[in-house]
């Protein structure tokens, strides 16, 4: 029997807890830099595991975008931890942001509506070419923050780069994502509980 989707609440959890997780252990941690690197990223890594462990027992599924950032969430925090160095996990966001470019770029050359498969439900009653501009947006939008977050991690602090990830990159992404919606709604997109509920993944 097929489950319902998430509660935007729990599909919030699912997409941001492990963030916040990073976010609680690294600044609760005391001692030097580092330590705080292995605890933030070993809590990260386990956070993420449960969160796709929920998405499975709740939703029935784990979406495409899930399971990529959690593969190289895992893999890049696995190396951060056994080399302690925390740039493996610094450069994992700027590979999901370049992979989801690439792949929302691969769509809209080849015609193939991949974005309208993964956030169909979020976007309800949007027109054809409304998915369009919405693919080319986010595209766009992730080309920017993956040369942003590499900008930022070669010539800032740890302690910084964290920073900008609570207050730089989520913000943004949400900022973006609500920027859109005027443009949506010239297109077909109905109001109501689920608008906007499900966002690209924040790297």
């Amino acid at each position: 029997m097929t489950k319902p989707p998430l509660s935007p609440g729990l599909r919030m959890a699912v997409d941001y807890g492990p963030l916040a997780v990073f976010f609680a252990v690294n600044f609760l941690t005391p001692g030097l830099p580092i330590v705080r690197v292995v605890a933030a990223t070993t809590a990260f890594i386990i956070a993420t595991i449960a969160a796709m462990i929920v998405s499975k027992v709740k939703a029935g599924h784990i979406s495409p975008m899930l399971w990529l950032s959690g593969a190289l969430i895992v893999v890049f925090g696995g190396l951060t931890i056994y080399f302690h160095d925390q740039r493996f996990i610094q450069m994992k966001p700027t590979i999901i942001y370049a992979m989801f470019a690439a792949i929302l770029t691969f769509g809209l050359v080849t015609g193939r509506p991949l974005l309208q498969s993964l956030l169909a439900t979020a976007y309800p009653g949007l027109s054809a070419d409304g998915w369009r501009k919405l693919t080319r947006n986010w595209a766009v939008f992730f080309v920017f923050m993956a040369v942003l977050n590499e900008a930022v991690w070669r010539n800032t602090t740890w302690d910084f780069w964290v920073g900008f990830k609570l207050w730089g990159a989520i913000p943004l992404t949400l900022l973006f994502a609500f920027a859109n919606i005027p443009m949506l709604l010239k297109h077909g997109l109905q109001t109501g509980d689920k608008a906007v509920t499900d966002l690209p993944p924040e790297g």
